[in-house]
């Protein structure tokens, strides 16, 4: 008889499996511009009211990462970069991340409803459902423009921390949202130029598997200089200032050259330094969101003292 013991204590799931599951590193970016949204929306918001709110729009955005991970069980387990999702690892059940993700979802709904109101609950859960519905089980593996429309998922959360202060939508939220709807083709089109190989083989009809390296280097110049504008402009609102604004022309003017470096390399280029440029383009994406709402959040910081803001 084989002793399987060992097998099994490995396949059982832990508390960090299931936190991996809500997909944290996604969650964090939920939590952080969401926080923002919330702290430079002008309506002062009570501190316990504020981590109610932060707490809830977490959970829904690691309900939709569950729901996510339900649904992409088959080619999560074929994507090298994928196949140690709790899933694919048989950590964790495919019927229990749904069950997770359902429970999660229609708690942090009601809970921000209660926390911060009809507005927030409500584009809270249109934001699981466009990730899950329209962008996880329709868009990813039907269209080249999956990233793009389905961006709109990752950009929901800053409009959702400022309808908890205001109880509604302004310019302010649309830019925000806007600037993270913008970021988000560039910053993934960058990842998919070195893992392209794992797109194809799950069959998932990303830009780079579609139309070719060459087409895709030309998409993210264009949407870095449309990404450009919409940061510039949010700089002018009124939860810009000279900081933010000055943050900003330092960032896109990088960002511009990182997608003009990347346009002009061809494929051998890239394979012979195992594609350096489009990965210092990709890292250098992550710091230009975190950077730019951080220079919001200094406004409003500041804007007491009269240092911040226009």
């Amino acid at each position: 008889m084989t002793d399987t013991s060992v097998f099994d204590s490995e396949k059982e799931a832990g508390f960090g499996d299931y936190f991996a599951l809500l997909k944290p590193r996604v969650m964090s970016l939920v939590v952080f511009t969401a926080l923002v949204g919330l702290i430079v929306a002008p309506v002062p918001v009570h501190p316990v009211v504020a981590l109610a709110a932060i707490l809830f729009i977490a959970l829904g955005g690691g309900a939709s990462g569950a729901l996510n991970m339900w649904w992409d069980a088959d080619i999560d387990r074929l994507m090298r970069r994928t196949q140690k999702r709790p899933i694919p690892a048989g950590k964790v059940a495919e019927g229990e991340a749904f069950a997770i993700g359902i429970a999660l979802s229609v708690m942090a709904v009601v809970m921000l409803f209660l926390a911060g109101g009809l507005v927030a609950a409500g584009l809270l859960a249109f934001t699981i459902f466009f990730y899950v519905v329209i962008y996880t089980m329709w868009l990813k593996r039907s269209t080249p423009q999956n990233i793009v429309i389905g961006g709109a998922a990752g950009a929901f959360p800053p409009m959702i921390g400022w309808a908890v202060a205001t109880g509604g939508v302004s310019v302010e939220s649309v830019l925000m949202f806007a600037l993270t709807f913008a970021w988000t083709p560039p910053h993934f089109w960058s990842l998919a130029l070195f893992v392209k190989n794992d797109y194809a083989k799950a069959h998932v009809p990303m830009l780079t598997v579609t139309h070719g390296r060459d087409a895709t280097r030309k998409h993210i110049l264009g949407y870095t200089f449309a990404l450009a504008v919409v940061a510039l402009a949010l700089g002018l609102t009124s939860i810009g200032g000279p900081v933010y604004m000055a943050v900003s022309l330092v960032l896109n003017g990088l960002f511009i050259k990182g997608a003009f470096d990347i346009w002009r390399r061809d494929d051998a280029a890239c394979e012979a330094d195992k594609h350096l440029a489009e990965r210092k383009f990709f890292k250098l994406s992550l710091a230009y969101l975190f950077l730019h709402f951080g220079a919001l959040l200094v406004e409003a910081t500041l804007a007491p003292y009269g240092w911040g803001g226009w």
